[in-house]
C-alpha cells in the first residue's frame, strides 16, 4: 500500500507521527472506451475552449469564479488557509460512536504510526478502546477540509472521513406517505415477515455476483461462443391486496444467504 498522507495526530499535548492509507478499494471491473470501429482506445484530452488546443499539466493552474473574474491559487495559497490542517489531524473532542448518523459516514482510512510514534499510538488506541470513545478532528487532504473520527478496531486506529452538516440534503421536500392507514393485521404480518427473514449479518456471504455474471459474458464471447443470457422470473401474487401479498411472502421459505 501507498501513503496517501503522512503528518501527525494531535492528541493533547501528544504529537503522534502517522500515515494514512486509504482503507477500501474499487472491485468494479476496469472497463475502457473505445472505438466501435476499430476498438482504439479513446483519449480525453484538456483543451483550451477557446483555443481547441490541448494544454499540458504544467500549464494548468486553479482558479475560484469570483464575481465574475477567476482568482488563481498557487500550492501555498492552499497551504496558507491552513498550515496546521495540512500536517496535524488535532483531536478536538471526544465523542460517542452512536452519536453520529451513518449518513454522515463518508471514507475509511488505515492510522499507521510512523518511526518514533508507535507508543503514543498505542496509548490513544488503548485508550479509545478502553473508553469507547472516538476522537472529532478536521484535517486538510487534497486542497479540502475534512471532518473525521479516529476510531479503535481490532489493534489499530482507523480513521473514518465524516460529512460536513452542509453536504447532506434535506428530506423536506419528499413526497412521503402522510395519511396512509395500516391495519392490525397488515403490521403483524409484516413483523412475522421479518422476523423469518431475520439473519445474523455476514459480510463475508455477499459477494458481487454482477461482476462475477459480466465476466463469464465476457469469458464466452472472447473465446467465441454465445453467452447465455438469464431469464428474468418474477413471482406476483394473483391479489392486490397487501395482505394477501404478505401472506404469500411468508408461505415462501427464507433464503438465509442472500447475495447482492
Amino acid at each position: 500500500m501507498r501513503a496517501i498522507w503522512s503528518g501527525s495526530i494531535g492528541f493533547g499535548l501528544v504529537n503522534i507521527p502517522i500515515k494514512l492509507y486509504s482503507a477500501t478499494q474499487d472491485s468494479r471491473l476496469d472497463l475502457d472506451m473505445l472505438d466501435s470501429k476499430t476498438l482504439a482506445h479513446i483519449r480525453f484530452l484538456r483543451v483550451n475552449e477557446n483555443t481547441g488546443k490541448e494544454v499540458p499539466w504544467d500549464q494548468i493552474v486553479k482558479g475560484y469564479l469570483y464575481k465574475d473574474e477567476y482568482v488563481v491559487l498557487e500550492e501555498e495559497d492552499f497551504e496558507a488557509a491552513s498550515p496546521k490542517k495540512n500536517k496535524i489531524i488535532e483531536i478536538e473532542s471526544f465523542v460517542e460512536e452512536t452519536d453520529i448518523d451513518d449518513i454522515y459516514f463518508e471514507s475509511a482510512y488505515f492510522v499507521e504510526p510512523a518511526k518514533g510514534g508507535e507508543k503514543a499510538y498505542a496509548l490513544l488506541q488503548q485508550s479509545l478502546e478502553k473508553s469507547g470513545k472516538a476522537g472529532l478532528s478536521r484535517f486538510v487532504l487534497r486542497s479540502q477540509e475534512h471532518l473525521a473520527v479516529i476510531r479503535p478496531r481490532e489493534n489499530y486506529l482507523l480513521l473514518q472521513q465524516l460529512r460536513f452538516e452542509e453536504e447532506v440534503r434535506s428530506s423536506a421536500d419528499l413526497s412521503l406517505p402522510s395519511s396512509v392507514k395500516l391495519s392490525k393485521r397488515e403490521l403483524d404480518m409484516a413483523m412475522e415477515l421479518v422476523k423469518q427473514y431475520t439473519a445474523k449479518f455476514d459480510i463475508t456471504q455477499y459477494k458481487d455476483e454482477y461482476k462475477a455474471e459480466l465476466l463469464k459474458i465476457i469469458k464466452a464471447k472472447a473465446s467465441g461462443k454465445k453467452p447465455v443470457v438469464k431469464k428474468m422470473r418474477v413471482v406476483h401474487t394473483k391479489s392486490d391486496d397487501l395482505f394477501d401479498q404478505l401472506k404469500a411472502s411468508l408461505s415462501k421459505p427464507a433464503t438465509k444467504k442472500r447475495a447482492s
